[in-house]
């Protein structure tokens, strides 16, 4: 068998270099060479009459073709699926990272104990042993048949028991352990990792497993490893929280069969990671009294609606600058409310150290919690709660007035299941207010505040 050849390329330029070097020679770039496979070229022939036979037989019309939508494989935990977009796709590869200790291993173990008893199972680890492996299966009650185990390092041996046992779902724990032996790296190396990835990629679109890696991030929150490792997978799927918390999100970086969209919510318990089935209480305080510095708001995160409390905290600085500190909002878009606050509606915070978070562990990105954000620093500045059974939802313009919440009549009817009889939020253009089903319509930000910090 002949000896396997390996090239360095530049993830800067893609340059070739026969060795490793510190410094590519071609565009100058300092620790980008990394140790690939060198694939054989191919030898230029002239085409004939049987290769031009053998390309048209290869044609196929795209209406002929079977979808592989239609048999997507449940996970059996319905926020996953929600995530995915409905399910793994026969033949897909998916990516999952989180920091240490989030519950990477313990959800997929899971996964892999849903759905064994309705196809075979193969759990890849090379992190632990098959026993301790077992142990965590038999706390989280994932010890069923039809889950197989293989505790080894090595890639070949790895692909070997996928396409001998050809399972629905294999689940690779981590793909930073594996490592090829045509390659000279250690683990976790960019070159070994690249190469784990697209073997297994290969492997999956081969035989039509379903491939879930397991993949370790940087401090940076990222997966770690080339860039390219993420263009090989089909979906990357974060597992964030808080470690000493109990709440788990989960959100997709990129998905070619879903939407990127969409938000998971689990708890973790000491049967493992359980799904919530009503996230917007899960997320809303107890105490149903309001208090100075709160406002509600509905999110929308995807197709889901989900009722979040925004809190915050003014208090008078002493020396120096006053801080500004924020958890689950854009620090930027919290300093520019500020401003339009000061400007607009007479509340200056300049003096003050604002802190601003959203309770639960969520973090929000649409415009519309703009009015949420606002009306609870306005709250906690005048020592004002906000009207009982209100919610806000509105964007927040430079110049103070609101414009209306995407979808508003699917906020408000989340809001009514809840509870809440109101919901403020900006106008929309080219229609009229609309009073008489809970929904307030305010020009601007001083009018918003004036109507949700009524006595």
């Amino acid at each position: 068998m002949p000896a396997v050849k390996t090239t360095y390329l530049c993830q800067q330029c893609g340059a070739a270099s026969p060795k490793w070097a510190g410094q590519c020679p071609s565009c100058s770039a300092w620790n980008s060479l990394v140790e690939t496979v060198a694939a054989p070229r191919a030898v230029a022939r002239p085409r004939s009459a049987v290769q031009a036979v053998a390309g048209a037989a290869a044609i196929s019309p795209i209406g002929e073709i079977e979808s592989a939508e239609a048999s997507r494989l449940e996970s059996g935990i319905g926020e996953v699926d929600r995530v995915l977009g409905g399910g793994f796709v026969p033949g897909s590869i998916t990516l999952f990272g989180g920091d240490p200790g989030i519950g990477k291993s313990t959800l997929l173990l899971q996964l892999a104990g849903r759905l064994a008893p309705r196809a075979p199972v193969l759990y890849i680890t090379g992190e632990e042993s098959a026993a301790q492996v077992r142990g965590r299966a038999e706390r989280i009650g994932a010890v069923v048949d039809g889950l197989n185990l293989a505790a080894t390092t090595d890639l070949e041996t790895a692909l070997g028991a996928i396409e001998s046992l050809r399972p629905a779902l294999a689940v690779v724990d981590s793909v930073q352990t594996l490592t090829s032996g045509d390659l000279a790296g250690p683990a976790g190396s960019v070159g070994q990792v690249r190469e784990v990835a697209s073997r297994l990629a290969e492997a999956a679109k081969l035989s039509g497993t379903c491939v879930a890696l397991v993949g370790h991030v940087t401090k940076e929150g990222t997966v770690a490893g080339p860039r390219t490792l993420e263009h090989l997978v089909d979906a990357v799927i974060y597992l964030e929280g808080e470690r000493l918390g109990s709440t788990r999100l989960l959100r997709a970086a990129k998905n070619r069969f879903g939407s990127t969209d969409e938000v998971g919510v689990l708890e973790m318990r000491g049967d493992g990671l359980a799904e919530v089935s009503d996230a917007s209480r899960f997320f809303l305080e107890s105490d149903e009294t309001p208090t100075a510095g709160s406002a509600v708001t509905i999110a929308l995160e995807g197709t889901r609606p989900l009722a979040v409390e925004i809190q915050a905290l003014s208090a008078t600085a002493g020396y120096g600058s006053p801080r500004r500190a924020t958890t689950g909002v854009d620090t930027n878009r919290v300093l520019m409310l500020i401003a339009v606050l000061a400007r607009h509606a007479g509340l200056n915070l300049t003096s003050h150290d604002v802190y601003v978070n959203v309770a639960g562990g969520l973090r929000i990105d649409e415009p519309a919690a703009d009015l949420a954000i606002a009306t609870a620093m306005a709250s906690s500045l005048r020592d004002r709660p906000v009207r009982p059974a209100t919610v806000l939802a509105g964007e927040v313009a430079l110049s103070g007035r609101l414009r209306a919440a995407v979808r508003a009549e699917r906020r408000l009817l989340e809001a009514s299941r809840l509870g809440f009889d109101r919901l403020i939020t900006g106008a929309a253009r080219g229609a009229a207010p609309d009073q008489g089903r809970g929904l307030v319509v305010a020009r601007d930000i001083r009018e918003a505040l004036g109507i949700a910090l009524e006595d």
